[in-house]
């Protein structure tokens, strides 16, 4: 006879506090209650200077073109006093990592809060969310408008809702699409209506994105399709400091009058007024623990504070706080993760300044002719070349082109160009065998080019010399 795992009959509990369904769970529009706070001055404060820095940035200029812009028509990418080519993708690809690591710095240390401060999501959401609260109303006034019929005043309402979320989606893509193509000749063509093609298209996808991320889909952005709220759990730790309800502080929950003795009465802290839920952008109870939903904006912070400031109790009964301090601990701040994460980062970061500095600003690719080999007048082996010059800097400079490590061999041809910032040149050069006799029919050889004003700036490619054997 085979044993059965025994097993225990565990009676339902009943609990001082209802259950409720929160706006999450609902699956409705989740609207929230205005509140005040620190954490929503920090948000305030944050998301407005992101707006100056991404609104602005487009429009300022450098040396008479565009600071910061994107050609991809030239393949070139302008920032202030430098213009990155192809050839620089490794820093690009380089600034990419050192972005990751510092997301999972931040993450191990504060949790999610990139989402809830800096995220584009989470930051045009909350101006979304302040353009419905100022033409629909309070909370519940926008509550009541969902459920009321339609009449002149809901249509009026939610038209101007609308129009001005469609307003800021459009001065949001003018400023991204402004990025690839200059902001001020485009915006010219959309005042104007003369916008081509690609324009248009553009400009279209990027504003009907934000009008639907950021005035519809909202948290569901952040919950459904954002691979980091699905990862980002797994690299907390008891010491990562998280949104959290502090339960053996705020339990048995339930409302009471300000001069009723809590202790008294079996009661914890927490009133049960909701608020905390009111102010959540994604609609989720706290005091349920720790959610994949949470993006710790610290809304129900702020919320929670306010009460209790009311009700004269010490703040914190919802606070940022790690596992290991709820628990009666003390947060471990220096721990092996974060201080990885921590070195990781000055290291890449230290790369990457010695790259930018490292860089070559003059480009050389050498193209070899399709022929073999000729002989010449002299009776010398010739081969072609064309050599393609990039200048990188934003400034014209003269170059000087010659043969390095190659003593048996003599460059005939151009070997000083001017250009301009940003030209490229195809420069055809022809080179001699000196040698009677080659040791090897295809023998290396070495052209540099060098800024005529800075020998230091100098860039070298190889190729290969063809040549008979016997002659």
């Amino acid at each position: 006879m085979s044993e059965r795992i025994p097993a225990t009959l565990i009676e339902p509990t009943t609990s001082s506090s209802p259950v409720r369904q929160t706006p999450a769970m609902a699956g409705g529009a989740i609207h929230t209650r205005s509140f005040t706070g620190l954490y929503r001055s920090l948000r305030l404060y944050g998301a407005g200077a992101l707006f100056v820095l991404y609104f602005g940035t487009a429009w300022l200029n450098w040396n008479g073109r565009q600071a910061v812009l994107w050609d991809l028509g030239k393949s070139q990418f302008h920032i202030f006093g430098a213009t990155f080519w192809p050839q620089d993708f490794v820093l690009f690809s380089a600034i990419l990592i050192i972005a990751a690591f510092g997301l999972f710095f931040i993450t191990v240390f504060a949790g999610r809060v990139w989402c809830g401060y800096t995220c584009p999501q989470s930051v045009w959401t909350w101006v979304f969310m302040r353009i419905e609260h100022f033409t629909e109303g309070e909370r519940h006034q926008r509550i009541k408008l969902d459920n009321a019929p339609w009449s002149i005043n809901k249509l009026l309402r939610r038209t101007s809702k609308h129009g001005l979320w469609l307003g800021v989606s459009l001065l949001t893509a003018l400023a991204f699409v402004g990025y690839f193509m200059p902001v001020r000749a485009l915006s010219h063509d959309l005042i104007s209506f003369n916008l081509s093609t690609s324009e248009s298209v553009w400009l279209f996808l990027f504003t009907a994105a934000t009008y639907m991320n950021a005035g519809w889909l909202r948290e569901k952005v952040c919950r459904d399709m954002c691979p980091y709220s699905r990862f980002q759990s797994v690299m907390f730790d008891s010491d990562t400091l998280l949104v959290t309800y502090d339960a053996r502080r705020g339990e048995n929950r339930g409302a009471r009058k300000k001069e009723i003795n809590a202790k008294a009465a079996g009661l914890g802290d927490c009133i049960d007024c909701t608020v905390c839920v009111q102010v959540c952008p994604t609609g989720i109870d706290i005091r349920d623990g720790l959610q994949l939903d949470c993006i710790s904006c610290g809304a129900c912070i702020d919320a929670c504070d306010s009460v209790m400031d009311k009700m004269g109790y010490a703040r914190g009964l919802i606070r940022y706080t790690s596992e290991r301090a709820l628990a009666g601990g003390q947060t471990r701040f220096l721990r092996p993760r974060l201080v990885a994460y921590a070195a990781t980062l000055l290291v890449m970061f230290g790369a990457f300044a010695w790259g930018l500095e490292q860089r070559d600003l003059i480009a050389l690719d050498v193209h070899k002719d399709r022929g073999l080999f000729r002989e010449n007048s002299q009776g010398q082996i010739e081969n072609i070349y064309v050599l393609k010059v990039i200048n990188k800097t934003q400034q014209a400079r003269d170059y000087a082109i010659a043969l390095v490590d190659s003593p048996d061999f003599a460059l005939n041809g151009q070997q000083q160009v001017s250009l301009e910032p940003g030209e490229i040149l195809d420069v055809p050069v022809s080179v001699v065998m000196l040698a009677d006799k080659p040791e090897r029919s295809s023998v290396p050889i070495y052209f540099a080019v060098s800024d005529s004003d800075d020998i230091a700036s100098h860039v070298r490619a190889k190729s290969a010399f063809v040549a008979p054997l016997n002659r």
